[in-house]
């Protein structure tokens, strides 16, 4: 990514995300339709409650994951192949571990969380199963994420889609198997969701491993670097406490929603499932500049930095609106694929229509955080959605409920929150030191921001 029209790069290196995590997002997806169409309401309820918990985890992992994708691209970038290796041995490594230890916590902890969210005795049985056997197979899932990441940060999108695409087709046809033909319920979906991150994940593993790739993965080598591992931690512990959080604070929301019935639970997790794929572009572009920067960061290329930046920045922007709109234009025959029940739509339709066409606000935070986290700035994100998103959203929703007990007060805290982030990414990148990377190659500091 350190050659070349930015815009052709940054756009030649998304698409392939876009397609991957368009497949991946299926997952969840499709577990919802089936099980909505062919469960019912309560069950459709106890895989939507479940959802916040798993990007809860997801997210942990994703964003510790952030530091060894900042340093791998960063190596790759300058060419520091002894480092590199290393470097991907020891975030294998560490995958290994932390993705036990969420499993068996996840396992443990499910119907504690799970009540303490305020789940209704009607979809907490089926919430409770769904939930433990999602976290007992959760260890395929980190070692797909780690594998992608990998493929991603040395600049390689396609390898990766292509097993996703495998593994959802698999995901699909045995979702529709379990649930729909041997009568599974939420075990089936979930069961079908852990063998496709499975298979994704084998088949990731076995191309690092088979020599045919820039750096062959060995058993032999996998063994931690005190010091990258350091390096790993300082990076994306930031962000892995940032989604983590986050996602708490997206916890105490559903906690609310739970509180307007099983109804408004499937309909905001449905419609959940629509932001997930219209969000996706978004996605994708924000991990393309994140790898931009930092590889361009690495060979010391500090004009190309900041033009790319900015463009990644309005391209973000420009396509979020665009999709906002078509969501808001779209959302009663999108909510309607989830559920046939007129009140789940209804609440479905009413999140679409307050919160996608500020969707502009939502992209600028990501990709102005992409910037960021690519030249090794973690920690503002980190401290700007954990203030903005985190503590105000929970504050506001908790007093602005019991003040006005409805929900498009719940609604409302999206938007508002995505301003406020927005305004105050505005004016870090206007400052312009964020170039000022102690990862970036010595060269001769220029001024100007984005």
């Amino acid at each position: 990514m350190t050659e070349g029209t930015i815009w052709k790069v940054l756009i030649g290196f998304a698409f392939p995300l876009f397609l991957g995590n368009l497949f991946q997002q299926m997952y969840n997806a499709v577990d919802s339709l089936v099980v909505g169409n062919f469960c019912g309401d309560d069950a459709l309820a106890a895989v939507s409650s479940s959802g916040s918990l798993c990007l809860l985890i997801i997210g942990f992992f994703q964003g510790t994951f952030t530091g060894a994708s900042v340093m791998i691209s960063r190596f790759f970038g300058a060419r520091e192949e002894e480092k590199l290796e290393k470097a991907v041995h020891t975030t294998i490594l560490f995958s290994l571990g932390i993705g036990l230890v969420l499993s068996l916590l996840g396992v443990w902890l499910t119907p504690t969380i799970l009540r303490w969210m305020g789940t209704p005795e009607t979809v907490l049985p089926n919430s409770i199963l769904y939930f433990r056997i999602y976290c007992a197979g959760l260890l395929s899932l980190v070692l797909y994420n780690t594998m992608n990441g990998i493929f991603q940060a040395l600049g390689d999108s396609r390898h990766p889609l292509c097993y996703l695409i495998l593994a959802s087709l698999a995901n699909v046809g045995l979702d529709l198997l379990f649930v729909a033909v041997l009568d599974w319920g939420v075990a089936g979906a979930a069961a079908a969701t852990i063998i496709g991150q499975s298979l994704s994940a084998i088949l990731g593993f076995a191309h690092l491993m088979s020599g045919r790739f820039f750096i062959r993965v060995s058993l032999q080598k996998l063994r931690p670097d005190p010091a990258l591992l350091k390096q790993i931690f300082r990076l994306g512990l930031p962000s892995g406490i940032q989604n983590s959080v986050i996602s708490i604070a997206n916890v105490l929301v559903q906690s609310n929603i739970n509180t307007f019935g099983k109804a408004a639970m499937a309909g905001c997790g449905s419609y959940a499932k629509i932001e997930g794929f219209a969000f996706l572009p978004i996605i994708s572009l924000s991990l393309a500049i994140t790898t931009f920067i930092s590889q361009n960061l690495g060979a010391g290329k500090r004009e190309r930095v900041k033009t790319g930046a900015r463009l990644g920045i309005v391209m973000m922007v420009g396509l979020a609106e665009l999709v906002g709109l078509a969501t808001f234009l779209f959302a009663p025959l999108l909510i309607g694929l989830f559920s046939p029940s007129p009140d789940v739509v209804v609440y479905g339709i009413l999140q679409a229509r307050v919160v996608s066409l500020a969707y502009c606000l939502l992209a600028f935070s990501h990709a102005a955080g992409a910037v960021l986290r690519g030249a090794g700035k973690t920690l503002i994100p980190m401290v700007i959605m954990l203030c903005v998103w985190c503590v105000f959203r929970i504050f506001y929703v908790t007093l602005m409920v019991r003040l006005i007990p409805s929900i498009l007060v719940v609604f409302t805290a999206y938007p508002i929150t995505w301003s406020i982030s927005s305004l105050l990414f505005f004016l870090i990148l206007r400052r312009g030191n964020w170039l000022d990377s102690s990862l970036a190659r010595p060269v001769e500091k220029e001024a100007g921001g984005v």
